[in-house]
């Protein structure tokens, strides 16, 4: 197993620390719900550097990326971010993925930590067209600050104005004293705050420095547990969970990172088109318990009937909201708002009803 730069930051602070996707990461320091309270209300950190990060540069940067994702990469500017997923030839999705344009020639693509070789191995072959690629992973660690006080603490760390960035954008910056930090206002909680990637050299100084500036604020260090549910809360995907190699972004109810523009051919586009006028068989709907009970991944989806339409791929208690929540893929004809489903829990039917998107609206 690999630790990240901050790994022994969270031991000494008393992490309960897991194996995952080949990382020491900390699953959880006070308990899932007072964190994940932390970054609602407040300011937290999540140590991420187990992200993959690879570097597209070069004349045919922009041809590559435009091709191997769904969104389309023409619409971004210098220091702009965007979420998309790369198609996988077959229908589903290899990942889900965040690009950044540091210029016309390159591009940084953040890919999720359990598909770092996955994903590696597939930019490699659809790269026919002859961009420079470079795998940084093992060099970059990265800091998610969470919360609605989170800008306002990393503020005192930089000379730079970041308090009023627009989200989904970037900064490169002198931050904490080091130079060409990259700090976005990105993240995977809904709650606001910005992503800071650094060189692994350089990563202890600046989580001294960032645990410094929000301690006013009450900053506390955050598990990967809070990080899941925050993220259900508002209805994020996860790959794994929610999307995979055997989902379209069409089924995932991502038809908005899927752009069917002039100029945008990217892998699999005649299909997705195809579904997107045609309908699909099933699709992605958030739900809400309204008996009580928690559902879980993989838990079966029932109508009033008793017939099987679906299957749970993201569950838990909301934190926030107090009452079990989840999402699923739905068979065609149930997917409504206001449906009403049954989730199987224990050998029982409990009822639930399909709901918007997200579930916590602050």
């Amino acid at each position: 197993m690999k630790n990240t730069a901050f790994t022994s930051f969270h031991e000494s602070m008393g992490a309960k620390i897991v194996q995952f996707a080949g990382y020491n990461m900390p699953v959880q320091f006070e308990g899932i719900n007072i964190e994940h309270q932390t970054v609602r209300n407040g300011i937290g950190v999540f140590d991420v550097s187990h992200m993959g990060e690879f570097w597209v540069k070069g004349p045919k940067a922009f041809e590559f990326v435009q091709r191997v994702t769904t969104n389309d990469v023409a619409k971004l500017t210098d220091c702009k971010v965007q979420y998309t997923c790369f198609p996988n030839g077959k229908g589903g999705i290899v990942d889900d993925l965040l690009v950044y344009r540091i210029d016309a020639k390159t591009y940084l693509l953040v890919v999720n930590a359990a598909n770092i070789d996955k994903d590696w191995a597939w930019c490699n072959k659809q790269n026919t067209m002859g961009a420079t690629l470079y795998n940084a992973s093992d060099e970059i660690a990265q800091l998610a600050v969470q919360g609605p006080l989170a800008l306002k603490a990393m503020q005192k760390l930089t000379n730079e104005n970041i308090t009023d960035m627009e989200y989904y954008t970037f900064k490169k910056l002198n931050f904490a004293g080091v130079k060409d930090v990259i700090l976005s206002t990105t993240g995977y909680t809904g709650a606001g705050g910005c992503e800071i990637y650094m060189s692994n050299e350089d990563a202890p100084k600046i989580y001294e420095a960032v645990l410094e500036a929000g301690k006013e604020y009450g900053i506390k260090p955050i598990g990967l547990a809070a990080r899941d549910t925050l993220r259900l809360e508002m209805g994020f995907c996860l790959y794994g969970n929610d999307i995979n190699d055997t989902t379209s972004p069409i089924e995932a109810g991502l038809g908005w990172i899927t752009k069917f523009v002039d100029g945008n051919d990217f892998i699999d586009r005649e299909l997705f088109e195809k579904q997107k006028e045609e309908g699909v068989e099933r699709r992605l709907r958030a739900f809400e318990m309204i008996d009580k009970g928690i559902p879980r991944q993989h838990y079966e989806i029932y109508d009033k009937d008793g017939n099987i339409i679906g299957e749970v791929t993201s569950g838990t208690m909301s934190p926030m909201l107090k009452i079990g929540i989840g999402m699923g893929y739905i068979k065609k004809g149930f997917t409504k708002l206001d449906t009403e489903i049954y989730i199987k829990i224990r050998n029982k039917l409990l009822k639930a009803k399909i709901v918007k998107l997200p579930f916590y609206k602050g």
